[in-house]
């Protein structure tokens, strides 16, 4: 089986990196790329002795658990046929792929495509699960009984001391075994079929940038349990920032190997020091407050030793927002609830010319990164706008700076972005002369470390239908493939952009020549609530309205989303599209 820990909450254990490794059989759970909770379940019961009439008691426990959802949401649905006066937001009839298969049986040898498939059965499962009525209702009602009045969080979420609250998988980096000991990565390779060693697929990628004349800095940012681990822990060590036990051999690994690193660690526990009790990170979020950022983007600018002339100082406004953090919201309390309010902070945001700052695909330094770049630079975050690290980086550089920002798998999105771009023949990398490259800490335990080639492609005329810029259309086709979608309230990010493969395509008022395809970009979740389009399916025949991905690249590109697996259709040029 494997081995959960016991986290502490308060004052009951010290939290310290531990660098004795835990006796386990399979690794320990993971948020990023873990073992599912059907591998575990699979593996505990593998390795369980049932007594007595245990078995049969488990089994009618079993039957009834799984019939009553069910039951209770069919019953609910006949109640009130009405989907706007509905509790959730699940539909039983949507839900199982037979219902709308009926309709295409001709004849007997038809009828095996009534059989849902593995796939469709499993996402009607997960929609179930977590949008029911059953779901709607009662789990919030439970969670916050368990919060309230036991102190306890959920899978994802530790309940801290003065109302502070803890992403698991931060926590699991800073307490857990080294991700370099190479039994860990064995297992993590084999189970979460990643690749998990960080220092390879950041050399290759320093190589392939030193190929063409451009230095990388590789920027690591400490996970908040080991900044503010008092708040965790009473007994928590308070020299310095706590990191994973093979954090030190990861960082002089990387300097022998001739690769720069930023580590906001030293700096952040200096400011620690300095300013007593004061916080650096953010209550109920994951990331830091907007004046620990912004300490770290000045002494950035001066490690990176930018060569050139400064531009004047760009104006800075200054602006009180308040904001529900990214975990209070996994926790998935009551409207109701007030156990966790808004929290409000000053940021700065950064102006040119009297409008917000913007990146420019001409510098010469191109920075990637993560939420820790976009928290206070993506308004969806609910933290404000024109106010991160991309921003303020450019303001005490003073020079222009290009950036690709994404919210998620900081290991291997930002990269996968730039060698597509580069595959379709877009030099991204022309005239740059440094890529800084952000990540949280907790992707060197626990992301894919994918090895991406930076190689130049040559422009090949588009195979896809795209939408002319600034000309909407409305189009129809088949779902040919779709990408995954998170379940609500399991990522810290309430919002979430899904990728459609849509064969078959015909466009509303022209004539173009049969068998088109397109590749969509569409809103999957919004405020941790699924859309329409997270519920298609293969074989699912949809309208959109199509408009061109430059249209909306600018409020879209930063937030989460997830890519269908094929190589082929990801160097397509996408779209946006809106189920009508």
């Amino acid at each position: 089986m494997v081995e959960e820990r016991n986290l502490p909450v308060g004052g009951d254990t010290p939290l310290k990196p531990t660098h004795s490794l835990p006796r386990y059989s399979e690794p320990t759970p993971e948020t990023h790329r873990k073992v599912s909770r059907e591998k575990e379940a699979e593996l505990a019961l593998k390795n369980s002795a049932f007594a007595g009439g245990s078995r049969l008691l488990l089994v009618l426990l079993f039957l009834f658990t799984i019939l009553t959802v069910p039951t209770i949401q069919f019953a609910y649905e006949m109640r009130t046929p009405q989907m706007e006066q509905r509790l959730g937001t699940f539909n039983l009839y949507n839900a199982y792929p037979a219902w709308k298969k009926i309709r295409a049986v001709r004849g007997a040898r038809d009828l095996w495509h009534l059989l849902p498939r593995a796939a469709e059965l499993k996402a009607a499962e997960k929609e179930l699960e977590t949008e029911s009525v059953v779901s709607e209702w009662l789990l919030p009602r439970v969670q916050s009984f368990l919060t309230t009045k036991l102190g306890a969080g959920n899978e994802q979420v530790y309940l801290g001391s003065d109302h502070w609250l803890f992403y698991r998988p931060d926590v699991d980096y800073v307490t857990g075994p080294p991700f370099l000991d190479p039994k860990i990565a064995t297992h993590r390779a084999r189970a979460a079929e990643v690749q998990p060693d960080p220092l390879k697929a950041i050399v290759d990628f320093r190589d392939q940038l030193a190929g063409r004349g451009i230095e990388l800095i590789a920027m690591p940012v400490p996970m908040k349990p080991g900044v503010e681990p008092d708040k965790l822990s009473t007994r928590a060590a308070q020299n310095g920032v706590l990191q994973n036990p093979s954090f030190d051999e990861f960082k002089a690994r990387l300097e022998k190997a001739g690769v720069r690193i930023f580590d906001p660690g030293s700096l952040l526990a200096q400011r620690k020091t300095e300013v007593g009790n004061e916080p650096l990170y953010l209550e109920t979020d994951t990331h830091w407050r907007p004046e620990a950022m912004e300490l770290v983007a000045e002494n950035l600018a001066g490690f990176i030793e930018a060569p050139g002339p400064r531009s004047t100082p760009l104006p800075l406004h200054e602006r009180a927002v308040a904001g529900v953090g990214d975990i209070a919201r996994m926790l998935k309390l009551p409207e109701s609830a007030h156990t966790y309010p808004t929290q409000t902070v000053t940021i700065h945001e950064v102006m040119a010319e009297n409008m917000p700052w913007r990146a420019s695909k001409d510098a010469q330094i191109l920075l990637l990164g993560d939420s820790f770049s976009n928290i206070f630079s993506l308004a969806a975050l609910d933290w404000g706008e024109s106010a991160g690290l991309a921003e303020h980086l450019s303001r005490a550089l003073g020079r222009p700076l290009d950036c690709i920002l994404r919210n998620s798998d900081a290991a291997f999105a930002t990269r996968e972005i730039l060698s597509r771009e580069l595959a379709r023949g877009r030099d991204r990398l022309a005239g740059k002369k440094l890529v800084i490259w952000e990540f949280a800490a907790r992707e060197l335990a626990f992301g894919d470390w994918k090895m991406l080639s930076m190689k130049l492609g040559q422009p090949v005329p588009a195979k896809f239908f795209v939408p002319k810029p600034g000309e909407p259309v409305t189009a129809s086709g088949t779902v040919e493939a779709i990408s995954n979608v998170p379940r609500p309230g399991s990522v810290p990010y309430k919002d979430h952009i899904l990728a459609l493969h849509l064969t078959d395509l015909t466009v509303e008022g022209r004539d173009e020549t049969p068998g088109m395809e397109a590749f969509v970009y569409a809103e999957s979740m919004r405020d941790n609530v699924l859309t329409v389009a997270a519920r298609l399916r293969p074989g699912d025949h949809v309208t959109l309205r199509l408009r061109a991905w430059t249209d909306v690249s600018d409020q879209f590109e930063k937030t989460n989303r997830s890519e269908i697996d094929d190589p082929a259709v990801q160097l397509e040029e996408p779209c946006w599209g809106e189920l009508k």
